[in-house]
């Protein structure tokens, strides 16, 4: 049994994150994130695979990194500990937008009138992305919910699984993107590639054109990565899964216990809670990435011995 302090530091390092007490928070700060999210989208230069408008996680919350404006150059930080929004410019500026519930459309405003007062004229789409139910931010006066506590305990999750997928990302040679946070599906994500171009991808994401999904799936990969849940999945998740999906590898048994294979979603699921409550929490959840890359890898017929680190250096 864990003793007492044990169930403490658990609860603070990897705290409990239950869908449905926070669901109304997450909804509005993915698409408070989205808003951040295009603008980074908009001034960088495009790289594969969309790398170039990710999040990154960081000892206070989410970043940017460093957006190009010209010869300029600014960041818009998300603190989840103080609770603000935080713009940083080449120029020395500095401004704070504080985290509280507020509408997206009002926070969409709030943001893009303090960039033009930074001389930041930066104009995105403002559709979003990857979510059925896409209203215009200027318009999303439904979604205004901000649970300090929660939106802290995701942060929380997120510095815990970017570090455990980092020590799990030092074991490829090959191709693999860096771990990072795409703002449309909302997931925290490391991909790797096995060097092979991919069939052509189906497309279909929820408002996402066509051709993005197929450059992002240009090649085949293994990726995995946690995911706060949402339809299907009320729960927060880690995943993995093969693009394509070679043949055998649904069928496999993965460890550990309790991973399972979701038809729907075509990806292999371990639910959250049963790294939250193990009693070494990285052990378990490296062995979930090792196995389900192990499966896409082998029926894949990757080469791994050319593709994987076979020493420290």
């Amino acid at each position: 049994m864990d003793s007492p302090d044990w169930q403490n530091r658990r609860a603070e390092v990897w705290p409990r994150l239950p869908f449905e007490e926070w669901q109304d928070t997450y909804a509005t700060l993915h698409m408070w994130m989205q808003i951040v999210g295009k603008i980074r989208l908009v001034q960088m230069p495009w790289v594969n695979h969309s790398w170039h408008v990710t999040f990154y996680v960081t000892p206070r919350g989410m970043t940017t990194a460093s957006i190009p404006y010209g010869t300029r150059t600014f960041q818009i930080d998300f603190d989840f500990i103080d609770h603000q929004l935080v713009i940083q410019t080449s120029h020395g500026a500095v401004r704070t937008i504080p985290l509280r519930p507020v509408s997206v459309a009002d926070f969409y405003a709030e943001l893009m009138t303090m960039l033009r007062d930074l001389e930041l004229a930066v104009s995105i789409v403002t559709k979003p992305n990857e979510v059925e139910a896409a209203i215009p931010f200027e318009r999303d006066h439904m979604h205004a919910s901000y649970d300090a506590s929660y939106a802290n305990r995701f942060w929380r999750v997120l510095l815990q699984s970017d570090r455990v997928l980092k020590k799990f990302r030092a074991r490829f040679i090959g191709k693999c993107s860096p771990v990072h946070f795409f703002w449309g599906g909302f997931d925290l994500a490391v991909t790797r590639f096995s060097g092979r171009p991919a069939p052509q991808h189906p497309g279909g994401v929820p408002n996402l054109p066509d051709a993005i999904a197929r450059e992002a799936y240009s090649h085949e990969v293994s990726s995995c990565g946690f995911w706060p849940g949402g339809g299907p999945l009320p729960m927060p998740v880690f995943y993995a899964y093969s693009y394509p999906e070679p043949a055998g590898f649904k069928a496999t048994r993965v460890r550990p216990d309790g991973a399972f294979y979701h038809a729907d979603l075509r990806e292999f699921i371990l639910p959250y809670d049963q790294v939250q409550q193990a009693t070494s929490p990285d052990t378990v959840l490296l062995e979930f990435l090792q196995s389900t890359y192990e499966a896409a890898a082998n029926f894949g017929a990757w080469d791994r011995r050319a593709l994987e680190r076979q020493e420290s250096p």
